[in-house]
């Protein structure tokens, strides 16, 4: 709590003194500025998949232009900008670059929005905060730990908004949920439990190959050291690649990660877990994809809370589809989707309530408010929230990397005497057996070591931690390196 006030000052505060524009207005008179001229206008980088989403969005607001379209793919960047010019009036002068340098150096601009893929996230946050724009960033807002703590020393350096694509922060309903939780309505929470659990199919193979004509390849992969271009990495299979997505855990479970983290008591809030582990595998698809498609993590904090986390994505006849977080309790009760479910008599409590605010209007209005009134703190998932939530999926992600293959079968599951743990490893384990198909014995899990982790450094410790540190930052191309969080 005390890290995320001391950034909420210093980022208001330290506006006073930038240069916005070029034209050394201070955050006020910007203020100013922005109400007597209402037009926000914005840059959408990476517009294929979520950025669609983000134009449609950005789109619809009142004296918001969407000024730029940013992508490395120049045939889809056309269709784009085509598009936008016929359906969206208050862009119709809309221009469409290849590189998002380009765009951060002009002065008129406000704000980027990031969707492009995950190894670009960090970087256009820091870029976006020395040329002193504002930031909407896509889940997850860090590819890996070391980068997310530059993007959060960047954002707090130069005082700008940064909102995390986490919608659920923009929702009342899960505002409600995690109020009630933190306010003690149901008692001490024990564990907060994510689903990321919908249903893929496997990518196949595809070999190597030239990049298409109309494909920068050198821009698409930016930061990221991938050695050969293939169809598996362009447009969306990417994801399940470890230099350039972070898997499902950090993809559609960023949302429900985050909410997990959200709930947890304010005593650990902006704070790391101690240990972690994960067990899983890629059962059944035998594809060229990297990442499993069947996981169970679980992350302990140091009062004793656990988040869980669960992936299945392998399709199968009677599949049982769960994107969303549940919530267990001291006295045996459990909030599920939203309704509290008793046990042995557990009831709510009649408590005062702490009701967490968020900004109205929505997760794209949120951010225009955000940016408008120069607030950082006023996003609705703000640079820390999404460090610390995406730290928690990279380090369950790398317990898994530095996994050991084991039988499939029920005793690949070690939690020491946490039986809840156990229990809800059982759940995907009977799933991933009589859903799937996954032979017992003849398959292999890869079960993750425990690794225990010093948050407030940063780096792991302990058995294990040579090999987990090393993971904790990714090799980057030249031109495309970071700075460190003390020099951005």
């Amino acid at each position: 709590m005390t890290q995320r006030r001391d950034f909420i000052k210093k980022s208001i505060l330290g506006t006073a003194g930038i240069t916005i524009g070029g034209m050394g207005f201070s955050a006020k008179s910007y203020a100013s500025i922005m109400g007597a001229n209402d037009r926000f206008r914005i840059a959408v980088c990476g517009v294929n998949g979520r950025g669609k989403s983000h134009i449609n969005g950005f789109g619809k607001l009142d004296n918001v232009e969407i000024a730029y379209l940013v992508d490395p793919d120049k045939k889809i960047l056309d269709e784009r900008v085509n598009l936008v010019k016929d359906e969206i009036a208050s862009s119709s002068a809309i221009k469409g670059v290849t590189d998002v340098r380009t765009v951060l150096d002009d002065k008129n601009i406000d704000a980027i929005s990031c969707a492009t893929p995950n190894h670009w996230h960090s970087l256009m946050v820091i870029w976006a905060a020395q040329a002193q724009k504002h930031c909407y960033v896509e889940k997850p807002a860090s590819h890996d730990i070391y980068e997310g703590r530059v993007a959060l020393a960047a954002a707090e350096k130069y005082g700008i908004v940064v909102q995390h694509g986490t919608q659920r922060r923009s929702s009342d309903d899960w505002a409600k949920q995690v109020s009630d939780i933190r306010s003690g309505k149901y008692g001490k929470m024990l564990v907060s439990h994510g689903f990321a659990c919908k249903p893929r199919e496997g990518i196949g193979f595809e070999p190597p190959s030239t990049p298409p004509p109309d494909l920068d390849w050198n821009l698409w992969k930016g930061p990221a050291v991938v050695n050969n271009f293939h169809k598996n990495l362009v447009h969306y299979n990417w994801h399940w690649f470890w230099p350039v997505g972070n898997g499902e855990l950090n993809n559609q479970g960023t949302h429900q990660l985050d909410v997990a983290y959200w709930a947890l008591d304010s005593e650990v809030e902006n704070t790391h877990p101690v240990r972690v582990m994960a067990i899983g595998g890629r059962f059944k698809w035998g594809d060229q994809g990297e990442t499993p498609n069947t996981m169970f993590a679980l992350a302990e904090f140091s009062n004793g809370q656990y988040v869980f986390f669960n992936v299945r994505n392998v399709n199968h006849e009677g599949y049982q589809r769960e994107v969303t977080n549940r919530f267990y309790f001291e006295d045996g009760g459990k909030l599920w989707d939203g309704e509290y479910i008793s046990s042995n008599g557990s009831q709510a409590r009649n408590v005062p309530i702490k009701e967490v605010k968020i900004t109205p209007g929505g997760n794209w209005q949120s951010f225009i408010t955000a940016c408008k009134a120069n607030d950082p703190s006023m996003a609705n998932g703000t640079m820390y929230d999404a460090h610390y939530s995406c730290t928690l999926g990279h380090l369950m992600n790398i317990s898994y990397r530095l996994g050991e293959k084991v039988p499939f079968n029920a005793r690949a599951g070690r939690f020491g005497d946490n039986e809840l743990a156990f229990r809800e490893f059982m759940k995907i384990h009977d799933i991933a057996s009589d859903g799937m198909g996954v032979p017992q014995d003849q398959a292999e899990y890869i079960v993750g070591p425990w690794l225990r982790f010093d948050g407030e450094a940063e780096h792991f410790v302990g058995d294990y931690s040579t090999e987990a540190n090393r993971l904790l930052r990714d090799p980057r191309n030249a031109g495309f390196d970071i700075p460190s969080p003390e020099s951005v």
